[in-house]
């Protein structure tokens, strides 16, 4: 059995290559969901207008791991404090977000939030939306697996 999750943290390129090394995850792939255009593009998102978040919608077996150690791990992955931004990436398609495809993953990512925000001790607040998912619109090929393709292209020459 396996189930889905998707998560925007910035540029979905090194967070669908971070989901991809953990036990457990199945697939990643990279795509664009929260916003109102249908069927965007890269170009589309880029422009800040459609409402688009760069996201990964990971596939995974929870026999080996859990969605709460998914979101753990989403967490630790990048800032979850900037708003629309992570490092030199600005615009919304850049926002931190969690797209719940169940209410009992809304309530499991809702609770690890709150867990971790009581533990920042007064630090900035964690701005993570925790929204329902919405249509998760596939990436161009290009994008899948982007770091994988040109890391290994790196280490060829």
């Amino acid at each position: 059995m396996t189930e889905s999750a998707t998560f925007a943290a910035g540029c979905f390129w090194g967070v669908e290559e971070r989901f991809r090394k953990l036990p457990g995850v199945l697939d990643a792939e990279v795509g664009y969901t929260g916003g109102w255009k249908p069927d965007p593009t890269y170009h589309d998102v880029c422009t800040d207008k459609t409402g688009h978040a760069e996201a990964v919608r990971v596939r995974y077996d929870p026999e080996v791991i859990s969605y709460e150690q998914l979101v753990a791990a989403f967490f630790a992955m990048h800032d979850p404090t900037t708003i629309n931004r992570q490092g030199p990436d600005v615009g919304t398609q850049y926002r931190s977000a969690i797209f719940a495809e169940t209410p009992e993953q809304e309530a499991t990512a809702r609770a690890v939030l709150e867990r971790l925000q009581a533990d920042r001790d007064g630090k900035r607040r964690i701005v993570t939306e925790v929204v329902p998912a919405a249509t998760f619109w596939r990436a161009e090929e290009y994008h899948q697996r982007y770091n994988e393709r040109h890391h290994r292209a790196w280490f060829a020459i």
